[in-house]
């Protein structure tokens, strides 16, 4: 079996594994990175979101074989940066994140969504976060979440 070599958490990774397993169950069983959730699936909920070369994609339709020669980021490596810490405060004091499970992939849907545009309106809020599921929130909260963090960091994206 080919090595398929790509970039996780900007460092350089090569796997000998089945091109078509998803990335999701090599992100979390041969990684150990378990940011990414299993939520549906199906690529409805955005519980398993990722960075792929800083664009938002659902690691539960995402085949191994296609991150070859790009950059993966989870929520792991993106947790240690300035706006991470701002978009997790935000959520926080928004109450944008309550039982946690979509908060990972809400917050990278925020992160591919403000790093292309950094002042969006409520709409391209709500559309940037459209791939991402909450049973909690009823959203409101998670836009304005998004909005404080914009407000908060107006130097950072």
């Amino acid at each position: 079996m080919d090595k398929i070599v790509f970039k996780l958490n900007h460092r350089e990774v090569s796997v000998a594994l089945d091109p078509s397993l998803r990335l999701l169950d090599v992100l979390r069983d041969h990684f150990h990175l378990t940011g990414p959730k299993e939520g549906c699936g199906e690529g409805e909920c955005g519980a398993c979101s990722v960075l792929l070369d800083g664009r938002i994609v659902n690691s539960c339709l995402f085949p191994l074989g296609n991150a070859a020669g790009h950059n993966i980021v989870t929520i792991e490596e993106f947790s240690k940066t300035q706006r991470y810490e701002v978009l997790k405060n935000a959520f926080h004091d928004e109450g944008g994140s309550q039982c946690g499970i979509c908060t990972p992939g809400m917050i990278m849907a925020a992160e591919s969504l403000l790093a292309a545009n950094p002042q969006p309106s409520d709409e391209e809020i709500r559309i940037g976060l459209s791939g991402n599921l909450c049973r909690c929130t009823g959203y409101n909260m998670i836009v304005k979440a998004v909005k404080l963090a914009i407000a908060r960091g107006t130097d950072l994206w």
